[in-house]
């Protein structure tokens, strides 16, 4: 299996070189992985311990912020090493200044682990909810440097838990200690003999409750939405915005729309706007209240204040349910508003137990979103009885950042 990971792995990244002629994102995770071990060597600690934090993408860096902000507030002696694995990630928190050097993970070759494993020596490294690279966490493991697993879970059907998991069972006992998210995640490494865990939670909770603290005013988004019922659509994809759109073009004239799509390149920008029948605007082209006066769809064509606009919306509508699952709904949830989304949730806890509790919504088709919004329009009972679970839910399940801090104060 060892073997047939490192033709694979060389294998992909064949496939991205090849991509990366044509594809942005490839090139950025081509190009961003250039000049690694310079920049490793160039990087003067100065004997100073390094706590390492790996992050697959962007969503698990906001998993793991609430644990970095703390280390660095509370550990000044320490120096953050951040590695990300996908430019969605590095590209947009390269800048993060709560780390002391941001570089993307070189591909995972037992080379490469030796290596950077040598020139950064963690006295911790704390990987976030799911990346298990076999050389890093081999070499880790082989070189005595204590790895920590946070946010984690787990679900039956994985590999490691399947007759033929082995494999992927040994990579798992490279990890000195688990946090995981919930009671079943724990039980399932029971029964591989792992016994090593904590029931802390989940970390994002905490992240939202801070977003949602100090979410920016956004001046634009506020004067448009005022006096309506606002609906913000966040992180769509063209699945989900066709049922957006046509409820948008079906809906009355005093209606209001935020929609932030989750690519904004100029095709998808086009795409989206020739489904609309209603006036709409720009985000960047509303410059004046008279810009987007008798507009009823604002669209946002950039990246970073999605988690604040939820504050202007009465519901909100989280995108990727109708692909490979729904992004981040917890965002929208610690402002109390009921979340709506796609079908493909099962993999997402949050959105499970939302749903049980009666603060989210989940839809099949158009038919269901337009019912579903009818019913929390007409119903206010209803509405109130959603919105008000929907932010103790939030409220309820944060902690987790300071349960897994100290256990690492105590150990660093």
């Amino acid at each position: 299996m060892t073997f047939l990971y490192h033709i694979a792995t060389h294998v992909y990244y064949f496939l991205v070189l090849i991509a990366s002629a044509f594809n942005p994102k490839a090139r950025f995770w081509i190009n961003g992985r250039r000049g690694w071990r310079k920049k490793l060597r160039d990087w003067k600690t100065n004997g100073t311990p390094v706590i390492w934090f790996h992050a697959a993408s962007l969503g698990e860096f906001e998993q793991g912020r609430p644990l970095m902000d703390k280390i660095r507030k509370d550990h000044r002696g320490s120096k953050i090493l951040l590695t990300f694995y996908s430019p969605s990630g590095f590209e947009i928190r390269k800048n993060y200044p709560g780390a002391d050097l941001v570089m993307y993970l070189p591909m995972d070759t037992s080379y490469n682990a030796r290596l950077f494993v040598k020139l950064a020596n963690p006295v911790a490294t704390v990987f976030i909810k799911y990346e298990f690279w076999h050389f890093y966490l081999k070499e880790l493991h082989r070189t005595k440097h204590t790895v920590y697993l946070i946010s984690a879970i787990f679900r039956q059907d994985q590999a490691f838990f399947k007759w033929y998991g082995a494999w992927f069972r040994k990579n798992l006992r490279f990890i000195d200690y688990f946090f995981v998210q919930d009671k079943d995640s724990a039980l399932l490494l029971n029964q591989i003999g792992l016994s090593n865990c904590t029931v802390s939670g989940d970390t994002r909770f905490d992240r939202v409750i801070a977003l949602a603290k100090a979410a920016k005013n956004i001046e634009i988004a506020r004067l448009f939405s005022e006096g309506h019922d606002c609906l913000v659509a966040g992180s769509t994809w063209p699945e989900d915005e066709e049922f957006i759109t046509r409820l948008i073009n079906e809906s009355e004239n005093n209606a209001r729309f935020i929609i932030a799509p989750h690519e904004i390149t100029a095709p998808h920008i086009h795409q989206l706007t020739s489904r609309l029948s209603r006036d709409y605007i720009l985000y960047s082209q509303a410059n004046s209240e008279a810009s987007y006066n008798g507009k009823q769809v604002l669209i946002i064509d950039n990246i970073g204040m999605l988690s604040s606009l939820y504050r202007y919306g009465r519901i909100a509508y989280i995108g990727g349910g109708f692909g490979k699952g729904i992004h981040n709904i917890l965002e929208a949830a610690a402002f109390g508003i009921p979340v709506l989304f796609g079908p493909n949730f099962d993999k997402f806890r949050e959105a499970r137990e939302l749903l049980n509790q009666g603060g989210a919504y989940s839809i099949q088709n158009y038919e269901d979103l337009r019912n579903i919004l009818q019913e929390l329009n007409n119903d206010p009972e209803k509405y109130s009885r959603s919105a008000l679970t929907a932010g103790e839910y939030v409220r309820g399940n944060t902690g987790a950042t300071s349960v897994i801090f100290e256990f690492l104060d105590r150990a660093f």
